[in-house]
């Protein structure tokens, strides 16, 4: 058990989530705490198994239907041609509009479900993307496909997709890396599955039939998605004042612990080891949402740190700094009142204050003390610095540096006393705070100054030009090419079984520490890009899966460690900001790659220029990433000698 771990009472956990102390001003009623009232936070503490694997195995299901149909689509698009007469230029974006919206809505999902949760939004998807497929059954034009098969069904299926892979890190903390493996290993299956299923139903039924089938395995996800039980947070809260002694005995007992403590640091977690925090730093103007990026508002540990008022005092004219800059201000924080003999210190700042000592916190639940307010605190996924991280927490210095509560102390930001009533009150607005601020950390557009975060986004955006080609056009290509019809077939199920090997194998060999992600992600996508550009110098059975192999193995290796890179070149505390752009440039990527495919095919009458050129977009994506290591190094460099103090 972790040292921190052994000095908190964890009591129980809370069945709702959480108290919403705030201002008297806010109307809420004389039950309601005012600003001197202790701190309390919302942690969701992941229960690592139980209720847990079904929700693995629910978004294992969610991503077998969704990626199965997304990546199987392909075999649609020269019925659909043939029916309304026109060229493969003009087909491709029904599917291309359903592969590019099912990433490109994935900042307004992620933020629907910070309000409303997971459960509901991937109900909701599974609703819209099925009524879209089954108003696809009556098209009349491929316009109408654009519509309502691509851009409609789109957005429902990021509305099961983003749920379904989010959720599963709010279940894990130490199997989280093996979890998400495994739900997402769904993709793989889906597409092995899916392949032969899609040419036997269009054989059947038609291209017609076939998308209403698949309307009718997307309900699945609807029952899937109310298996994605929310997690009851717990209740962390400093300990009541009478149950401490005075102010300097615990004040040498925290110097005692820090010390021997740091004395320990590589032997045992450091449950105490924060840094420095300035509570100034964290305002910053509103954007153009109406509130600042996630990153701007403090994280509990913050909080806890500069509301312990027997370890240090903020001065009134600090605090007054904050709430007018930021009208939403933080819920959990304190601000005490100096006292008289106390003003000589009101120029101090919380840079100053000592860190947070583990028994001075505790974990609290409605049964362990009077509650304060009939309103529950509130805990939002993204608040949370790691929602996007489907790695294994142990490649965090962030986690590794602290034990289990503190780890979630420090990564879980507070919501505001705004974003709290509007949860009270339970009536339905227009755009909710919970809504605007996970668009406005998802969305900002400041760091674009970083040229690292620049690399990585351009180079997304090139391998998703080049990602769909191959699952769009390998079986058709191979058919055209004298290859028999079921083997043909196959080769789509081939990406699929490789796919599954490439996340499995990934994992493993990234989670060796002297195994850099860069290099293996370079050397994935570099491969499958020169592979793609060659794949058709031979019709052969063997050469073809060969091919296929090795593609599905660079797109398996692109996906599972763009989240440690951007970790590693750029930090957990703007991992969501980082997501939610890729989301946009990957989704334009693969909007655009089909229609480029299928302009090219047109014009050569050929499959070859378009597999060169998309097999060119991938190497092109692998190549650009090659200096990131030593960009990363310049620009942090660069960031340091600006940040630090001129003499």
């Amino acid at each position: 058990m972790n040292n921190m771990d052994t000095m908190v009472q964890r009591v129980a956990t809370d069945e709702r989530p959480f108290e919403t102390p705030s201002s008297d001003e806010s109307g809420l009623g004389r039950d309601t705490p005012t600003d001197d009232s202790e701190p309390e936070a919302a942690l969701v503490v992941p229960p690592d198994g139980g209720w847990g694997w079904m929700v693995v195995a629910a978004s294992f299901m969610c991503n077998f239907i969704v990626d199965g149909i997304l990546f199987c689509g392909g075999s649609l698009l020269k019925p659909i041609q043939t029916e309304f007469n026109v060229s493969g230029g003009q087909v491709a974006p029904v599917n291309s509009l359903l592969q590019g919206f099912y990433l490109l809505a994935g900042p307004f999902v992620s933020a629907l479900a910070n309000k409303y949760g997971f459960r509901v939004v991937t109900i909701v998807g599974s609703i819209i993307s099925s009524v879209a497929f089954a108003l696809s059954y009556f098209a009349t034009s491929v316009e109408y496909l654009y519509l309502v098969y691509g851009i409609m069904g789109g957005i429902g299926f990021c509305m099961i997709y983003m749920p379904a892979v989010l959720t599963v890190g709010f279940y894990f903390e130490r199997w989280r890396a093996l979890a998400t493996g495994l739900a997402l290993c769904g993709s793989g299956v889906g597409t092995l599955i899916f392949a032969p299923l899609t040419a036997m139903l269009l054989e059947k039924y038609g291209w017609r039939g076939t998308i209403l089938v698949n309307g009718c395995f997307v309900l699945v996800c609807l029952v899937c998605g109310a298996m994605f039980r929310p997690i009851n947070p717990v209740r962390v809260t400093l300990a009541d004042k009478d149950e401490e002694d005075d102010t300097s005995r615990r004040h040498e007992e925290a110097v005692e612990k820090l010390n021997s403590m740091l004395k320990l640091h590589n032997k045992l977690d450091s449950g105490i080891g924060m840094p420095e925090v300035q509570f100034g730093n964290k305002v910053s103007p509103h954007t153009w949402m109406g509130v600042a990026n996630n990153t701007r508002y403090p994280t509990a540990e913050e909080v806890f740190r500069g509301s312990n008022s027997h370890l240090t005092r903020r001065s009134s004219a600090t605090a007054g700094t904050i709430k007018n800059h930021m009208c939403n201000k933080p819920l959990f924080i304190a601000v005490p009142v100096a006292e008289k003999d106390e003003q000589e210190d009101s120029n101090s700042n919380i840079d100053n204050a000592e860190p947070l000592i583990a028994n001075s916190v505790k974990v609290m639940t409605q049964n362990s003390r009077p509650r304060r307010s009939h309103v529950d605190l509130v805990a939002r996924p993204f608040y949370r610095d790691d929602i996007f991280f489907g790695g294994s927490l142990a490649r965090l210095p962030q986690y590794t540096s602290r034990t289990s509560l503190g780890y979630h102390l420090a990564v879980t930001h507070v919501p505001t006393q705004v974003d709290t009533q509007e949860e009270q009150s339970g009536k339905c607005k227009l755009c909710p705070e919970a809504v605007r601020r996970a668009l406005a950390t998802l969305l900002d557009v400041s760091l674009f100054r970083s040229l690292t975060f620049n690399i990585l986004a351009i180079s997304g955006f090139f391998t998703m030009l080049g990602f769909f080609v191959p699952y769009m056009y390998v079986a058709q290509r191979a058919k055209d090419n004298g290859i028999d019809k079921d083997t043909s077939i196959l080769l789509v199920s081939a990406i699929g079984i490789a796919n599954i090997v490439g996340r499995v194998a990934c994992g493993l060999v990234s989670s060796m520490p002297k195994v850099s992600p860069l290099w293996l992600n370079n050397i994935a996508l570099s491969a499958g890009g020169i592979a793609t550009m060659i794949s058709g110098l031979y019709y052969h059975d063997a050469y073809q899966f060969a091919y296929c192999a090795i593609f599905g193995l660079a797109v398996a290796c692109f996906a599972s460690l763009r989240s440690i890179l951007v970790v590693e070149y750029i930090g957990l505390e703007q991992l969501t900001n980082c997501f939610g752009l890729f989301l946009l440039f990957q989704g334009l990527g693969a909007v655009l790659g089909a229609p480029i495919a299928g302009a090219l095919m047109d014009m050569t009458q050929s499959y070859e220029i378009a597999f060169y050129v998309s097999g060119g977009f991938l190497l092109f994506s692998a190549v650009i990433c090659y200096p990131i290591d030593y960009i990363s190094r310049w620009e942090k460099s660069r960031n340091k000698l600006a940040s630090s103090p001129k003499v």
